[in-house]
């Protein structure tokens, strides 16, 4: 069964998919998003699909079946798109979606310490074929400013001083090696009353060091121009980001193409309704910006 991806009613609105084009979903994760689309674009329409993490796209490629003739797979990183496309010869390319949210096998199944709630190893790596830094390189070995400058700018975490000096003073009694070790160490630092909070007080961090990880916000900045370099006239980009510094680069860059290579369609970003927020609580930060190419 492929789960229900985030704003996928809006997706498709803005993708706008009819028979025989051909899309690229730059982080294909377990399909849902991709799916859709091929139900919409039959009988000759392809999906170009790409994976960064060489497990979930192991598992997906096994599940699907009724599309494989139609479905291109790819395990690699968004940030050669070009490369890619090149490499396949795929074209015309109508329509490229981003999914930048983490999908929930990574929090529930990967064991890679992505979530808080669970007692995982320090690693948080999209790729660990690919990527050798991980959570706990960074949490141990990294210089105290550098480890509050990640806190501060990626996380946005207003306690990112005092959270990375309890962070160097645990690593000089014990490394850190656990989400759960990590955790008693954010807690040791902030006030009470921020424990207790609507949002988990370790979000901040467990974002920060993710992004720190795999270079997130630097592969977005270098795969968008690519995005809009392989789109053909009149193909469409949507992009979902999940926290607002991808939010930002994603209006900053539409708005500095608008009208030179770009059409907006979104003057304000699309956000799920609260019936979807109910459904999948992962969904309420998600932000949609889309564009089309001139």
């Amino acid at each position: 069964m492929i789960h229900q991806a985030v704003l996928q009613k809006e997706v498709l609105e803005y993708l706008d998919p009819k028979p025989n084009e051909n899309f690229i979903d730059c982080t294909i994760g377990e399909g849902g998003h991709a799916i859709a689309i091929l139900e919409r674009n039959k009988p000759n329409g392809r999906v170009l699909g790409i994976e960064i993490d060489p497990e979930i796209y192991k598992e997906f490629k096994k599940r699907i079946k009724e599309f494989s003739n139609r479905l291109i797979l790819i395990n690699g990183s968004y940030v050669n798109l070009k490369e890619i496309v090149k490499k396949l010869k795929f074209a015309p390319i109508d329509g490229i979606l981003f999914d930048l949210g983490m999908s929930s096998w990574h929090l529930e199944n990967s064991g890679r310490g992505f979530s808080f709630l669970r007692n995982e190893p320090l690693d948080m790596r999209f790729s660990p074929e690919s990527n050798s830094l991980t959570a706990q390189d960074i949490v141990n070995k990294w210089s105290e400013p550098e480890i509050e400058k990640v806190l501060k700018e990626y996380g946005e975490e207003r306690f990112s001083k005092k959270i990375t000096l309890e962070i160097i003073k645990e690593r000089k009694e014990r490394p850190i090696k656990t989400t759960f070790q990590l955790i008693e160490v954010i807690k040791r630092a902030i006030p009470g009353k921020y424990c207790r909070g609507r949002i988990h007080f370790g979000t901040r961090t467990f974002q920060a060091l993710r992004i720190a990880v795999n270079d997130e916000l630097n592969n977005l900045k270098k795969v968008l121009p690519q995005a809009v370099e392989v789109l053909s006239s009149e193909g469409r980009i949507v992009i979902i980001s999940f926290h607002s510094l991808e939010d930002r680069i994603v209006k900053n860059f539409f708005r500095d193409l608008d009208k030179v290579k770009l059409k907006i369609l979104t003057k304000k970003p699309i956000t799920p309704n609260e019936v979807e927020i109910k459904i999948n609580r992962r969904s309420r930060s998600a932000k949609l910006r889309a564009a089309i190419r001139t």
